[in-house]
């Protein structure tokens, strides 16, 4: 018998969330959902308790841990727009900071944080990328992957305060969601036939290989640790061509040249000036793109040996298939 008398979710909407929240309900794990706006249409069910809560109000987030023992902190604003700088602070770092402060207070047994590859400073093209790293100046022109980095140094502080914390860093994450927003918008791309593709290398994960090793991680009695959760480290060309074949689509055939991403970078920056439309296109997601980096995820497969990450392949045609079921409705 399960002995958590209630599992808190954090960003339960989002794509890693609302991911948790179907693997925990299969479980019969009774769910605390948090939502920050608009509530989900979903079927009601006894095991999940939805609960609005903004992360920035001190008091709203004391109350949602009531009842709670775990939590997986999954809330995140993901943005690469330097008009998003003050919104990414306050949403990653200061939401992060009332999460952990009120877990402490709260005596909660055990919490799980989803932080980001970006926060280990993810532009080391000479080196391959582990845990041992941190993001600096110097290693990435990311806001995002700053503040993530600051949000993990909030986990490590109530860690140091006696509070029993894990850290998940994931790549690039695919799964079914929104394809609007967010890593799920790479399959738009390629449904829309986009022709331009870089040398770029990166790393990607499913989400629900991602969501299986959290809660691997929640249930066993690692802690004060991070671990890159990563499946294959992939060139963008490669990814980009593997979902269109699954769309019938065609395949990205234009290479992109630093040049030419610089360029076009600053043409989009420009034009999101003028518009006030989100820029296609911006100067950190344009050196990400041309960037050629590979992640270790030896740590993770080493305290879990009988964990099996998803064949991207796999992911991608079950991901497609998923879309396409939305498209068709």
């Amino acid at each position: 018998m399960n002995e958590v008398k209630k599992v808190l979710i954090t960003g339960a909407t989002g794509l890693v969330g609302s991911h948790l929240l179907h693997a925990l309900i299969k479980k019969n794990i009774r769910v605390k959902a948090i939502y920050h706006q608009t509530k989900p249409d979903l079927q009601p069910t006894e095991n999940v308790e939805w609960v609005q809560a903004d992360l920035s109000d001190i008091p709203s987030v004391e109350n949602m841990m009531q009842d709670v023992q775990q939590i997986y902190h999954c809330a995140g604003l993901v943005s690469y727009d330097p008009r998003d700088r003050q919104a990414l602070f306050k949403t990653n770092v200061e939401g992060t900071a009332h999460v952990i402060n009120a877990a402490i207070q709260s005596n909660i047994e055990k919490i799980v944080y989803v932080s980001s590859v970006s926060a280990l400073g993810r532009l080391r093209e000479k080196e391959l990328v582990n845990e041992t790293m941190y993001w600096t100046k110097e290693t990435s022109n990311s806001e995002y992957g700053r503040t993530k980095f600051l949000a993990e140094m909030e986990v490590w502080r109530g860690i140091g305060e006696g509070l029993n914390a894990v850290i998940v860093n994931p790549s690039i994450i695919l799964g079914a969601g929104n394809w609007n927003v967010g890593s799920t918008a790479i399959f738009k791309k390629a449904f829309d036939e986009f022709p331009w593709h870089t040398s770029g290398v990166t790393g990607i994960v499913d989400v629900l290989d991602l969501v299986e090793s959290m809660q691997c991680l929640m249930n066993s009695n690692i802690s004060e640790q991070r671990f890159i959760i990563n499946a294959e480290n992939v060139l963008y060309k490669d990814l980009f061509t593997q979902i269109a074949a699954v769309f019938h689509k065609r395949p990205p055939f234009k290479k992109v040249t630093p040049l030419m991403a610089s360029l076009v970078w600053r043409m989009e920056f420009l034009k999101s000036r003028l518009s006030g439309a989100k820029p296609l296109l911006t100067k950190e997601t344009a050196h990400t793109a041309m960037a050629k980096v590979f992640f270790d995820n030896s740590k993770f497969l080493k305290k879990f040996p009988a964990f099996r990450y998803t064949p991207i392949s796999t992911s991608i045609h079950r991901i497609c298939t998923q879309l396409l079921s939305e498209i068709n409705k």
